[in-house]
């Protein structure tokens, strides 16, 4: 594309709009959009379908969502994997599984990991490649999830605040040799 783009993500999860209609908890719709499923899932195809008029099909397109509520009566686990073959067969390259963030009173149990199992449920029911997300801090951590096929990618986003130089010492840590960013050397002393 002419920014030059090589992924892009449309993000269906923690209660933004396209969220906001999956989820039976926030969609109190009565019309097409709301209800059922299939009414509820209607407009994040529909903006898969438009997104899919513009972005090249060699380029990976991804949708990110709220595998569950974490709630009662909310968008669940079971849903997700529905919507993940779908997506599959719309020509969505990766779901990438977050959770929670429509309802602010849900108990999210949180620990290293906690949703990792939401990626691997849709990779291993739907054969649909996943990313994980969720307290994965360390290079171990999430070596062990693709090695063992959990996910097809791990994706970081607060470790990467916490540590910038992430990549680096990742590398440093699983004893594999890579390359300083050429935009580093600029920096050295001379």
């Amino acid at each position: 594309m002419n920014a030059g783009f090589q992924v892009l993500e449309i993000h269906a999860a923690h209660g933004y709009l396209l969220h906001e209609f999956l989820s039976p908890l926030s969609n109190q719709r009565t019309d097409a959009y709301g209800g059922s499923f299939d009414n509820r899932i209607r407009l994040l195809l529909e903006v898969i379908e438009r997104v899919q008029t513009v972005w090249p099909t060699e380029l990976p397109l991804f949708v990110r969502i709220s595998a569950t509520d974490w709630t009662e009566g909310g968008w669940t686990a079971d849903d997700s994997v529905a919507l993940a073959s779908i997506l599959k067969s719309k020509g969505i390259d990766v779901v990438d599984c977050s959770t929670g963030g429509n309802v602010a009173s849900a108990k999210i149990p949180l620990k290293p990991g906690y949703q990792v199992p939401f990626a691997e449920r849709i990779k291993q029911e739907t054969g649909m490649m996943t990313a994980a997300v969720g307290l994965i801090t360390s290079p171990k951590q999430a070596d062990t999830i693709l090695a063992t096929g959990q996910a097809d990618l791990v994706l970081l986003a607060r470790e990467f605040l916490r540590d910038p130089y992430f990549p680096l010492h990742a590398a440093h840590a699983m004893d594999n040799a890579i390359s300083w960013p050429i935009q580093y050397e600029r920096a050295r002393p001379r």
